[in-house]
């Protein structure tokens, strides 16, 4: 896929280096600043939406743009790639279920005890490997493309 010569790849990616840690972002505060939640349930939940469509696009334009230049494949550079396409494989997948865990946090906004406090934890920690595999990504995509 390509738009005027240029893959697609490198400019969807620049959504998902940006939504994904914002998304992640505002669901840490959204756990960790309780006077916030209310003011944060909705665009925290539009933002997480946000990032997995990014992600998601970013991952299936990246396959797209493997597959049409064989030397993507191929001797240091194809090393280089596969490791950023492994690490995509899991931001993608740690996307979708940070998605899952912040509908279920928003729907259930209002619970208090255990339910609050199981999905705080999640919350947290698919933020937190959101924002991880966000980094280490975009960091072995730039290394495939700029070397290093």
């Amino acid at each position: 896929m390509e738009i005027n010569g240029l893959p697609l790849h490198p400019l969807v990616v620049h959504a998902a280096v940006v939504f994904g840690p914002l998304a992640a972002t505002a669901a840490l505060v959204y756990v960790f600043v309780p006077r916030w939640r209310d003011r944060l349930r909705w665009p925290m939940l539009v933002l997480v939406l946000v990032a997995t469509a990014a992600i998601w696009a970013a991952y299936l334009t990246g396959v797209n743009l493997r597959d049409s230049k064989p030397f993507y494949t191929e001797g240091a550079i194809g090393e280089k790639v596969h490791k950023h396409q492994q690490l995509a494989v899991k931001l993608r997948l740690a996307t979708s279920g940070f998605a899952i865990v912040t509908i279920a946090a928003a729907w259930l906004h209002t619970r208090t005890g255990v339910v609050r406090h199981v999905l705080e934890v999640l919350l947290a920690v698919a933020a937190l490997l959101t924002l991880i595999l966000t980094v280490l990504t975009g960091d072995a995509g730039a290394r495939a493309v700029w070397g290093s």
